[in-house]
Order: structure tokens, then sequence, then C-alpha cells
């Protein structure tokens, strides 16, 4: 679950540990990825000077609309609505000081009951980070295959009931197609035992919204697309808030630092590679934690682009 912009009265994770892993530049160009309400966005701008620039991106229109908010105010400041797995297709494709990706599905978006994310307030079945494109989250039950479904459910949400699980899905939403977030979590709660404090289908609506969003997807491709982008010494800054979002980062970062293998009977590889930087990985402190528990899984990896 990515962190919230300051409007909500809640300072984004780790911000200081990402601001300096990114080593602004006074005067550098840098892009915010996943701008959701502009927290890392407006905490970045204050330390660039008036030569400095800032382009950010986000799927969600509510924090497209936030982001033109914060262009009328900044010239140094521009916002697209994009994917950021689109991300070398929308800014300059090249000569960025630094990148930042805040991944998964933001306060706002949970705090919405009409964005049907949650399942602890009962709205649409949607669960798209782009209300405008893609199928909703109701409309994906109806069309996926059982197997595919249980392999989500496994998969994405780490579901140990998910072919059982799967094959109960299907079969009622062959009589009754779901509509509503309450009445899948009620049906997915009567079949799945809980595990201590946690609901019963937290698993399954978070398996069914990175299916919907191609979430990890969108990952290699934005992981890609920001090292092109970014120039030699350039920096990468990315805050993942479960296992399978920063096992991509890491393994990302991890196949980008070995040297290329080089090949006489092939065109030379591309020589770009990335290390990780200070440590493997930075943690909230127990103090931000306690001052916004939703922080508490959140990782933050820092990786240079070398060449």
């Amino acid at each position: 679950m990515k962190s919230e912009g300051v409007q909500t009265g809640h300072t984004p994770v780790l911000l200081e540990e990402t601001l300096n892993g990114l080593s602004i530049k006074p005067d550098g160009r840098y892009i915010d990825a996943t701008f959701g309400r502009g927290g890392h966005s407006r905490a970045l701008l204050a330390r660039l000077s008036s030569m400095g620039q800032l382009q950010a991106l986000d799927r969600d229109p509510s924090a497209v609309e936030a982001g033109k908010a914060l262009a009328a105010e900044d010239r140094r400041f521009a916002i697209h609505h994009a994917n950021f797995a689109e991300l070398d297709l929308v800014v300059p494709a090249q000569g960025w000081d630094g990148i930042l990706f805040d991944f998964g599905v933001s306060s706002p978006q949970l705090d919405e009951p009409e964005r049907g994310f949650s399942f602890l307030r009962d709205g649409p079945l949607d669960m798209r980070m782009d209300p405008a494109h893609g199928v909703s989250a109701g409309q994906w039950l109806e069309q996926v295959d059982e197997a595919v479904l249980a392999n989500a459910l496994f998969d994405f949400g780490e579901e140990k009931h998910a072919r059982r699980l799967a094959r109960a899905l299907k079969a009622r939403v062959h009589e009754k197609p779901f509509t509503r977030t309450a009445e899948l979590a009620e049906f997915i709660a009567g079949l799945v035992p809980k595990t201590g404090a946690q609901h019963p289908a937290t698993r399954s609506f978070q398996a069914i919204r990175i299916a919907v969003n191609d979430e990890l997807g969108a990952i290699d491709r934005g992981l890609l697309a920001a090292e092109k982008c970014l120039k030699p010494g350039g920096r990468l800054a990315a805050i993942s808030f479960h296992s399978l979002e920063d096992r991509r980062v890491k393994q990302f970062v991890q196949t980008r630092s070995r040297p290329p293998v080089v090949s006489r009977r092939l065109p030379p590889p591309d020589a770009s590679h990335l290390t990780l930087i200070d440590r493997d990985k930075f943690l909230p402190s127990a103090a931000e934690i306690a001052a916004n528990p939703r922080a508490r899984s959140a990782v933050l990896r820092i990786a240079e682009r070398r060449l």
C-alpha cells in the first residue's frame, strides 16, 4: 500500500530516507512515477532550486487532478496521466538524476468506498487504478478461468485455500456475479478460516487487485524503463509494501548489477548496470510506525546507475 500525500494529514513513508537516498541535486531533473496525492513530490520540490525539474505520473484520475493543482502552483512540476510501466514513452527518455516509485494501492483509494479496493467499506467491486481502462474486479472474476484464478490467489495473495476458494468463487459467479465488495468479502469469510486478527478476505482482495491491474508486470516494465531514463550516476528509489513487490525490485537490481555476458557472435549488450547504495534496504523506524501504522510493511531500496 503506497504512502499518502501531505494533503491527507500523513507524511509519506520513509520520506527522509528516500530523499537522502536520491541524493537530490538542487538543479537536477527527477521523476515521481507514482504521484498519489503528492507527498513525495512536494518534499522533493522543496529541495530543488528554481532550475530544478520534477515530472510525475499516475494511473489514477483523482491523483492526476491533485497533480494538476500542484502544477498550477509550481512551474517546475508537470503531471502525466499514465502507467509507470510506460515511463520511457511518456517523459524524455534520458538524462534524469533520480526516479521514485512508491508501489501499491494508496490510502485515498482504500478510503474511498466507490473505488472498490477495500473489504472494510462496501462499494462497487471495481479495484482498477484507472477506472476508465481494463475490466473491473467483478468482471474479471466472471471472465477468468478457474485455474488462473487459483494461481492468482496463491501467487499474489499467498492464499493456502486457493484451489478450493477458486472453485467456490467460479461456481457462485456462474449463478450470480459479484457486484459489491462487502458481498465478496462475506462470501470469502464463509469459506476461509480466520488467521489471527487478519480478515479472511485480506489475501484474496490483494490477489484480485494485483491481477486486475497487472501490478507486478507493471513493476517489471517500469523498472526497466527507469533504468533507461536514468543518466550515469542517477538514482532509483523504490518503496514496496509487500514481499511480492520488494522481491521484484531486489531481483531486478541484482540481475542488472552483474556484468553483461559478452559473445563474439552477438551485438555488444547494453553495458548499463545498477548497484545498491549504502545498505540492502531501509525500513521505517518504530517511531514512524507508531505515528503511521500503514508504514509498518514498507521497504525502501536505493540503487545507482553506474554506466
